[in-house]
């Protein structure tokens, strides 16, 4: 069976795992009771790692644009060929979509985004005390989105390896 390249199920591992991690601390930090050392410190991280997704979901893109993914195994119905895709397409415009509205968000509470602490990003929006809540509501229901994409992107790879049985998981595994 094809497999997808090794620079693609890399970028793959580790942005799910940045996610992951992206994640769990952002549920974390908004947990901890006033402005703490600590949560700003959370805080940071979570900024950080949402700027490295989104550098290597651009990196991803980009590979897979110049890259075909390995063809579906010829028995797969053609209705799951196509949720398939659709749910890919979705995961690629979250894993886009979540960091640009959150740097949009710390940007309209007047908080720069310097990553890694040494390298400040451009500001392109003022703050704005009236777009700060909008932006927070559509940052958490993108999150939202993107757990109910994952699950499902989960329990669909789990489907084609223990019922299916058709390879479409040992496609992407390292």
């Amino acid at each position: 069976m094809e497999r997808y390249t090794k620079p693609a199920i890399l970028l793959h591992w580790l942005i799910a795992l940045l996610i992951i991690a992206a994640f769990s601390l952002g549920l974390t930090m908004v947990n901890i009771p006033g402005l703490t050392p600590t949560k700003l410190k959370y805080f940071s991280w979570h900024k950080w790692l949402g700027v490295t997704v989104l550098a290597l979901a651009c990196l991803r893109l980009l590979w897979r644009l110049t890259h075909a993914a390995p063809a579906y195994p010829a028995q797969m119905p053609r209705w799951q060929q196509s949720a398939a895709h659709a749910l890919h397409g979705l995961l690629y415009i979250l894993i886009f979509a979540i960091p640009i509205s959150g740097y949009f968000y710390s940007l309209a509470a007047g908080v720069p985004v310097v990553y890694l602490g040494l390298y400040p990003l451009p500001v392109f929006i003022d703050p704005n005390p009236e777009l700060k809540p909008l932006l927070k509501l559509v940052h958490y229901w993108l999150n939202m989105a993107l757990l109910a994409a994952f699950c499902l992107h989960v329990l669909a790879a789990l489907k084609h390896q223990f019922i299916d049985r058709d390879g479409v998981l040992k496609r992407i595994l390292p």
